[in-house]
């Protein structure tokens, strides 16, 4: 018997109704419930993962990979070609040298002082086969403030590249005698440093025991990454198995597939390049095109000649590209996502009206942050969006801030409150089993003063990211200013008080005062903004 008409009817009027109540009250419901599903669904994998008895690691995946695969383009630098099995067998030589040698065990950590190269990553998996945690060093500062970055993380070891050589000659001096260094050549007139690559010829290239790397917790640390934060000295943020694992999936979210060919020109030793890059293609499985330094000229070359899909950003490197002089062709390349952050609107605007339909995956974060935004909506301008389902799994809050005291307001009562929606407030996320907060390692006061406690009932914990964010009525989050004392220059966060404590030392200045300004003339100034690396290293 066929269906009344009246009902069939009354029921297709009311689907309509809802799908167009859908489209004006909720219009970004089915992107934000498939991008909640998309990460929901790798959370699932992961502790399925954990329960099973063995937890899963980016560099188990790797190696996964590179039997899989073995054949498969991985690293593409300087036009020669490393294949899954060639990075896996030569991190297995530089793990044989170094058990061999007997100066490292699981647990002890080495820092890298080494630019963007493919030995940066054989280095880096060779020494995670054995277990230790890996400091990744930035190359840009030297003399006393990279001598506090290798004491602050405490190595056994310390693996440098040929072309930094010159930095190490300045530190040595003052370099600890129980730190062994090595170097990424076959001879060195250095005093007492052991030289590498004429060992590695003769070292073994077989797999090292599993047990030296399996990881019990995905808490562990993995990683030393390098921030300046807000204020001092750079300190080294603890990066575990978990953020790592978070990271290698940006990629996969934002929608890049196995086939993509990912263009990494930003550095090696920071959060972008070697979590979301490097890690985000051993997630996929995709090749990666490493490039030594960042060209602005030759940027878009590089894209036509290897094919790249994929391209990695920060706000200056997009407008470095569009203050290039205009040239024919310039939207002839095959490049479809570009994922980063920091890009003003303006030049998110012009990038995209120079060089064609890409989409600007924009995203937010911190490196020892406990929160992450992605804007898989494209919205220009924002750095991400949030919903009700977002706060359920990544709680946070925006809180009055006094500008003037610069530091939260708290009511009478003593507790802080919410912005409203269109007002700036000072973005703090919730600290849980969950969504942890590593810290510093070696520096349990500044790990301590990140946290805000008793924000809004007296058991609370929060990690003050020093960020001011703006939620607008449609839950769309854009970026607004950084709390303390940096200024950026060229895409890099610097710290006002390292650089006065550096003139300080001066014998004629008794006492300097450092701020920020705007530089006429320069395109390197700009206000701070919330970028999970330093610039990328110039090509002049």
């Amino acid at each position: 018997m066929l269906p009344s008409w009246p009902w069939v009817t009354g029921v297709a009027a009311g689907l309509v109704s809802l799908h167009f109540a859908q489209k004006l009250f909720f219009p970004y419901f089915w992107t934000d419930l498939k991008f909640l599903l998309k990460a929901v669904k790798y959370g699932v994998t992961m502790e399925i993962h954990r329960l099973s008895g063995r937890i899963w690691t980016v560099l188990d995946k790797f190696v996964t990979l590179a039997e899989k695969q073995p054949d498969k383009p991985f690293l593409v630098y300087e036009g020669k070609v490393h294949t899954y099995r060639s990075v896996d067998k030569r991190s297995n030589r530089l793990a044989q040298l170094f058990l061999k040698e007997g100066t490292l065990k699981r647990g002890d950590t080495v820092a890298l002082l080494m630019s963007n190269e493919p030995d940066f990553i054989h280095v880096w998996f060779g020494l995670a086969k054995l277990g230790c945690v890996v400091a990744f060093l930035n190359f840009n500062i030297r003399s006393r403030s990279l001598l506090h970055c290798i004491s602050s993380c405490a190595p056994k070891m310390l693996v440098v590249g040929a072309d930094m050589l010159g930095t190490l000659e300045e530190i040595l001096p003052g370099l600890q005698e129980d730190i062994r260094v090595w170097v990424m050549t076959k001879e060195s007139r250095l005093p007492h440093a052991n030289t590498i690559l004429d060992k590695l010829e003769v070292s073994s290239d077989d797999p090292l025991p599993v047990d030296l790397h399996i990881v019990n917790n995905l808490k562990d640390p993995h990683l030393y990454i390098f921030t300046s934060g807000t204020t001092g000295l750079p300190k080294a943020a603890v990066i575990s198995h978990l953020q790592t694992l978070k990271g290698a999936a940006g990629l996969w979210a934002f929608g890049a597939t196995p086939d993509d060919i990912v263009y990494i020109t930003l550095p090696l030793y920071h959060s972008a390049a070697s979590l979301l890059g490097i890690g985000g293609c051993i997630e996929l499985g995709a090749t990666c095109v490493l490039r030594n330094k960042f060209s602005a000229s030759l940027f878009w070359s590089d894209c036509k000649k290897y094919n790249v899909t994929v391209i990695q950003y920060i706000g200056e490197l997009c407008r470095y590209l569009c203050k290039q002089p205009v040239k024919e062709g310039e939207k002839n390349h095959k490049v479809r996502l570009a994922i980063g952050n920091g890009v003003r609107t303006d030049v998110w605007k012009e990038f995209l009206h120079r060089f064609g339909n890409i989409k600007m995956c924009e995203f937010y974060g911190a490196t020892e942050g406990n929160i992450c935004f992605m804007n898989h909506t494209g919205k220009v301008g924002s750095v991400g969006r949030t919903n009700f389902f977002y706060k359920l799994f990544f709680p946070f809050d925006l809180i009055k801030y006094d500008f003037q005291k610069e530091e939260p307001i708290r009511n009478k009562y003593g507790w802080c409150e919410r912005v409203k929606k269109g007002e700036p407030g000072l973005l703090l996320s919730k600290v849980n089993s969950k969504n942890p907060f590593f810290g510093y390692a070696g520096n349990k006061r500044d790990t301590e003063k990140k946290l805000l406690r008793a924000v809004f009932k007296k058991e609370d914990i929060y990690f003050n990211t020093g960020d001011l964010m703006v939620q607008d009525q449609n839950n769309f989050l854009y970026f607004w200013d950084r709390t303390g004392d940096t200024f950026r220059w060229k895409g890099e966060n610097v710290s006002t008080t390292e650089v006065s404590d550096v003139l300080g030392m001066l014998d004629f200045i008794k006492e300097a005062s450092v701020y920020g300004v705007s530089v006429q003339g320069t395109s390197g100034a700009e206000k701070p903004q919330p970028t999970l690396e330093p610039c990328p290293r110039m090509e002049h």
